[in-house]
């Protein structure tokens, strides 16, 4: 078997150590040379320059702000390789202007977000993480533990409906929910009631979920309107990103008792979480890990290496969000 040096293998730029995703490197670095900026001892302009006019395929984790200071740098890169489906850091216009490819884990994560979107909406109407609370500090002194509220046959509002809401609407389904959703425009091929507004959406559902991307058209779209339409036994949960809603608003709402809970995946400036929420036993929070198990890091992988050797293959990309 032909052993392969390290120097002889196609380059792959890497600027940040991954955090909670992490592809392994023992599996990269025997089909790629990894250029691990965040290693070097010269400051990241000095090292990009060192390899500016050799690089062509970058992989990008979500810290990593791709955008036109970085791409000038880059004038060689061809392909840049999101192992998650979330591309908010990655500016894709000037991706476009510039002929860079961009991939994406594709439906890598789809189930397991959709997993943890229904599980935080059962939490919030059933009250289970605050029931777990109760009979370990107040069973015994309170008594009677408050009601929680039946899922099914709610109608619950699904704000996008791309791979991983249409797994959710399944979901939902199964529980004997009643599902609607939004988006730009109506798709034909989809049988739920369609809403040409999310404020719409909200006032004709008894729940939300959002589950979109983070887009300067979809900022703050969830605002004091929608949630005042949402009412005050409305729930949220948001699997999407944090600034797609308005945070400060969502706290208020919440703490005033304006709707009737949010299960939070994601938040607006992470990791930091208003402290508001952290006394509401109508608010079940996660530290923006709905994407992540063993099974859906390990396919993303897959992907992320096949999208790399097509790519030095001259082969097609496998999950193309943008072809260069």
């Amino acid at each position: 078997m032909v052993q392969f040096q390290s120097q002889d293998l196609p380059q792959l730029l890497i600027i940040h150590p991954p955090l909670s995703l992490a592809i392994a490197e023992s599996r990269l670095s025997q089909k790629f040379h990894l250029l691990k900026a965040w290693e070097s001892e010269l400051p990241l302009d000095q090292f990009l320059t060192t390899y500016a006019c050799s690089v062509q395929a970058m992989l990008c984790y979500p810290v990593t702000q791709v955008n036109a200071d970085l791409l000038r740098l880059l004038p060689a890169l061809k392909l840049v390789v999101s192992p998650t489906a979330g591309v908010n850091n990655i500016d894709l216009v000037e991706c476009r202007r510039r002929g860079i490819s961009v991939t994406t884990s594709g439906s890598a994560f789809s189930e397991d977000v959709a997993d943890t979107a229904v599980g935080l909406l059962i939490d919030v109407h059933r009250r289970i993480s605050a029931a777990d609370r109760f009979v370990k500090g107040l069973w015994t002194s309170k008594g009677d533990y408050p009601l929680g509220s039946k899922l099914g046959g709610k109608r619950v509002g699904i704000v996008g409906l791309g791979s991983i809401s249409s797994v959710i609407a399944k979901r939902l389904e199964a529980f004997g929910c009643i599902v609607s959703y939004n988006l730009r425009s109506k798709n034909s091929s989809l049988t739920y009631p369609f809403y040409s507004s999310v404020h719409e959406l909200a006032a004709n559902n008894d729940a939300l979920i959002i589950c979109c991307p983070l887009t300067d058209q979809t900022h703050h779209m969830i605002n004091k309107e929608v949630l005042s339409a949402l009412g005050r036994r409305g729930v949220i949960v948001n699997v999407g990103r944090g600034a797609i809603i308005d945070e400060k608003e969502l706290v208020r709402f919440l703490v005033h008792g304006e709707i009737g809970g949010a299960g939070l995946d994601v938040f607006e400036n992470e990791p930091h979480v208003p402290e508001e929420l952290f006394a509401l036993d109508n608010v079940v929070l996660s530290p923006h890990n709905a994407a992540f198990t063993p099974e859906s890091v390990e396919s993303s992988s897959r992907i992320v290496i096949a999208n790399l050797e097509a790519f030095f293959s001259n082969e097609p990309l496998i999950t193309p969000l943008i072809h260069g």
